[in-house]
């Protein structure tokens, strides 16, 4: 089998052996958005069709490939879910050289009734199950960090951050992004915006000190983005980090050891976990599916 984790900017494929070991693999900055419309049948073609020539028929997607905005839009599965149900709920797409299925991706609502989406996050999850055991936290940093739980080899609901995007937008669209510049990552900086969230005052009024702790000198400009990087994430897990227990952290291994260190400086106990979620995942899901 054939598994595809197809996000907003990049498309990673692995072919899967039987038991769900990687054989091969392929990688390119080919997300969603890069491609034309009506051209993701070509897109997935160039990248597998060595692949499928070589006697591969069948494809698993997951990821924002099946968002509004990708091939084919998949209705969202409600919370809990696990890889059988997921398997029961995939979308057939059209493609002439394989068979080809999608991973519809989860819903859930806070508990104020505000609803919650993931395409492609529930996936890394499913491929992460064996680590974290009968019952565990997930946290999947990114653009929408999202902070899951799991338990009996379902996800039971999450909820999700906005803090990779706010800190782009803050760096590259305010006044705070002037006072910054690009250099060495500073752990200090970054340790001391975490610690910082946890003052009284707000998120909004914190963000404000970012500015002028760079006025009167107490940060510097390579120091400044650091220090609001840790702001940000401290904030959110001053909402999502549970009391006790470990958090198991799926994603890229450098935002993963940013996160493990900002949970570890507010008293949890960060693990990371295989950066080839997915493609567990993709395999656990393609073992419940019957093809024919």
């Amino acid at each position: 089998m054939i598994g595809v984790d197809w996000g907003t900017s990049s498309f990673r494929a692995f072919r899967l052996a039987e038991n769900g070991a990687i054989r091969d693999r392929r990688e390119a900055a080919e997300g969603i958005l890069q491609i034309p419309q009506g051209g993701f049948a070509e897109a997935l073609h160039r990248r597998i069709g060595a692949w499928l020539a070589d006697g591969e028929d069948r494809v698993l997607l997951s990821g924002m490939v099946g968002s509004r905005q990708g091939w084919v839009e998949a209705p969202y599965l409600p919370c809990p879910a696990g890889a059988e149900e997921l398997a029961r709920a995939l979308i057939d797409v059209p493609f002439a050289a394989a068979r080809v299925k999608l991973v519809p991706g989860l819903s859930d609502v806070d508990d104020a009734g505000v609803p919650e989406v993931m395409r492609g996050e529930e996936t890394q999850i499913i491929g992460a199950l064996e680590a974290i055991g009968e019952a565990g936290t997930v946290c999947l940093p990114g653009s929408h960090s999202k902070w899951a739980r799991v338990s009996a080899g379902r996800i039971t609901g999450y909820r999700t951050h906005l803090t990779g995007e706010a800190f782009a937008g803050l760096r590259g669209h305010t006044i705070l992004g002037r006072m910054m510049r690009d250099g060495p990552t500073d752990p200090a900086a970054f340790d001391r915006g975490v610690m910082r969230a946890g003052d009284p005052g707000g998120l909004l009024h914190h963000l404000f000190g970012v500015r002028t702790l760079g006025l009167t000198g107490q940060l510097g400009e390579t120091e400044s983005a650091a220090y609001l990087s840790g702001l940000l994430i401290g904030h959110e897990l001053a909402t999502a980090l549970p009391d006790r227990g470990r958090v198991h952290l799926i994603g890229a291994p450098e935002l993963c050891s940013l996160y493990a260190r900002a949970i570890a400086a507010r008293g949890g106990t960060p693990a990371i976990e295989d950066s080839d979620a997915a493609a567990r995942g993709l395999a656990r899901i393609g073992r419940s599916i019957r093809w024919s």
